[in-house]
């Protein structure tokens, strides 16, 4: 059997030129489906498989897309986090269904040039951010120049980078507004709001109680990892004049160590305190008692992040895209 070394050998073989090769394997519609079969058999015939690395250098694709997670504000939370699975788990999912693979970055930023470094260095067609950490302003720097580059997270006004998430300004508003509902007056809202998506959280949850003639929320700025949260809740409840008879928590994980802490301090849930998280994970329903959440659709949002990336690549406008939560109402509140 002939040995077919590069497209030139099975060209000839087929008695077409190399483009035709090329274009054929690649599947292209260029090339008609009977020369597209007859060109694959014989590729399979005599085990050959075009050098894909060299393909993607002669059209400057390199056929993966950069998933970053910066942690500026958060230098202890991990990949591991059920928030960051779930994201990671969607856009990789969205990402495969479109013939790319994801090259996965967690990125404690040490300078202002991280982001530059990354986007320069050649080895991705795009980069997806999973939220905007302190680094609203590297984000908005490289967008400047970079456009193949969307974020998971909060938009404001001039905002130059392409965001896509949940208006979290209305969900912060949606779970005071349920507390106060509930007969909830002293509102303690848990979460640093040095992160855009956060501060913007607390934003709704105090304006929904200034509307109310009720005192804004106490903040207490706690870490989004459950082993850094839980002493800090604690130390607070420990603390605290007269606890809180609501939270609003920034995030599902935050509320859930609310829960442990609540419990340790001997306050009951929803009795004295009643707690709302921040995601609708799933992982809510098994919570005691199960966790009530401001909802994200994150299943849209991954779609969304994916698809504005490759109309950006292709060199189209994408602009921003800000989803409406909803509240998913449970026992805890």
């Amino acid at each position: 059997m002939t040995r077919i070394r590069n497209i030139k050998d099975l060209a000839d073989l087929a008695g077409v030129s190399a483009g035709t090769v090329s274009r054929a394997l690649a599947g292209s519609d260029l090339i008609s489906a009977k020369t597209r079969e007859r060109i694959q058999s014989l590729a399979d015939a005599h085990g050959f498989r075009p050098n894909v690395m060299a393909r993607n250098l002669r059209i400057q694709r390199t056929g993966a897309i950069g998933v970053l997670i910066p942690l500026g504000h958060a230098t202890g939370q991990h990949i591991s986090d059920p928030f960051f699975i779930t994201m990671l788990g969607l856009i990789a999912d969205a990402l495969t269904e479109r013939g790319y693979d994801l090259l996965l970055s967690r990125v404690v930023p040490r300078d202002a040039d991280w982001l530059d470094h990354y986007v320069s260095s050649g080895r991705v067609d795009g980069v997806i951010v999973i939220g905007q950490s302190d680094q609203a302003e590297v984000l908005d720097r490289v967008a400047a120049h970079y456009k193949p580059l969307v974020v998971w997270g909060g938009h404001r006004p001039g905002q130059l980078h392409c965001s896509v998430g949940s208006d979290n300004a209305a969900g912060g508003g949606l779970a005071a507004r349920h507390l106060i509902a509930r007969g909830c007056r002293r509102i303690a809202f848990l979460g640093d709001p040095c992160a855009l998506e956060i501060g913007q959280r607390l934003e709704g949850c105090s304006t929904a109680l200034a509307e109310a003639g009720l005192p804004p929320p106490i903040v207490v700025p706690v870490k989004l990892e459950a082993d850094r949260a839980w002493p800090e809740i604690s130390a607070f409840l420990a603390g605290a004049p007269q606890p809180p008879d609501g939270i609003v928590a920034a995030s599902d994980v935050i509320a859930m160590t609310a829960l442990r802490a609540l419990s340790e301090a001997g306050l009951s849930v929803p009795g004295q305190v009643r707690v709302i998280g921040y995601d609708g994970l799933a992982f809510g329903e098994q919570t005691l008692p199960p966790l009530t959440s401001v909802r994200q659709d994150l299943t849209a949002g991954a779609a969304l992040l994916v698809d504005k990336l490759l109309r950006r690549i292709a060199g189209e406008d994408a602009p921003y895209v800000m989803m409406a939560p909803d509240l998913l109402v449970r026992a805890s509140s």
